[in-house]
């Protein structure tokens, strides 16, 4: 722990994300029970200590700076953390009890929301999760779920959406699969092969033809729409497909189609409805999950690390 680097004021740290989050000093002022001039000093005082200016001030109102972007996910992940501190402290998260269903997709919830929620037993035992394998945002509409991790985001007015981060995706196949058809010496070359398809093959066509691969959908030879059925038929040796790096890195009889293909990028959206507010077991799993997410995100950026 680099102790030195410490040398800001938490109380400054949760005035910019209550700025960032409300979108003004007043607005901010009011989320904090505090005065908008004590906001606007403490944002100052930050930046100060940082070095760096996180708010752009305009007679359009306040904006982010780059620096402040990048700033805002772990400051985030900050609150969510001193929330989580609080509860712990207090002992008001193991009051915390009753049933949270989570959806994502069959593949996201198999390989990663086992470790990411795995905090949550020590934080909370008394919340039951329910994970249910879904891509549909009317799990949350017509609430059959509490929280989704979605690759978009919604567009009901009465859902809270929090973009997380990228996953990058590649082309990947069996050694087994490229020994036996022969590696492509170019783009072109991989329209050639037996592709894995997921729930809606065609979707991917698009993007394929524009990097160069005419791919046509007689080139699907398996599609399936349960995300883990596809990972397996990839690793059966049935073909090419388009899979997280994170995931298919770290799967040994895999390997890249192409070394330098460039990478696909898939958003990872947190939702749910405006129950968040009011719902203590809601926001301690939302947060779990927001911050497990995100370190993942984080970490498939380093060389060397994977999900």
């Amino acid at each position: 722990m680099n102790w030195q680097a410490i040398s800001f004021d938490w109380n400054q740290v949760r005035a910019f994300l209550a700025t960032a989050e409300k979108g003004s000093f007043s607005a901010a002022a009011r989320a904090l029970k505090t005065s908008q001039p004590t906001i606007g000093r403490q944002i100052g005082a930050l930046e100060d200590a940082l070095g760096v200016t996180l708010v752009e001030r305009s007679v359009r109102g306040l904006k982010l700076t780059e620096a402040g972007r990048n700033l805002l996910g772990h400051v985030r992940a900050m609150g969510e953390a001193a929330t989580l501190i609080s509860m712990v402290a207090d002992g008001n998260s193991q009051d915390v009890t009753g049933e949270v269903t989570v959806t994502g997709t069959d593949l996201l919830s198999t390989s990663l929301l086992p470790q990411v929620l795995w905090p949550l037993r020590e934080a909370a035992p008394g919340v039951r999760v329910r994970i249910l394998t879904s891509s549909e945002l009317e799990n949350l509409t017509e609430r059959d779920a509490d929280i989704a991790i979605r690759h978009v985001r919604p567009e009901q007015p009465d859902l809270i959406a929090r973009h997380l981060g990228d996953f990058r995706a590649n082309l990947f196949a069996t050694s087994a699969y490229l020994d036996r058809v022969g590696r492509p010496e170019s783009l072109r070359d991989i329209a050639d092969f037996d592709f894995v398809g997921n729930a809606d093959p065609e979707r991917l066509m698009a993007p394929l033809h524009n990097m160069g691969i005419p791919v046509r959908p007689e080139s699907f030879v398996m599609s399936s729409a349960n995300g883990v059925v596809a990972w397996e038929l990839l690793k059966a040796g049935y073909g090419v497909s388009m899979q997280p790096e994170a995931l298919a890195d770290a799967e040994p009889t895999l390997e890249r189609v192409i070394a330098d293909f460039p990478t696909l990028k898939f958003p990872i959206w947190l939702v749910t409805h405006r129950e968040l507010q009011t719902s203590r077991r809601i926001r301690i799993v939302f947060d779990t999950l927001a911050r497990g997410l995100a370190e993942r995100l984080a970490r498939q950026r380093q060389p060397g690390l994977s999900s």
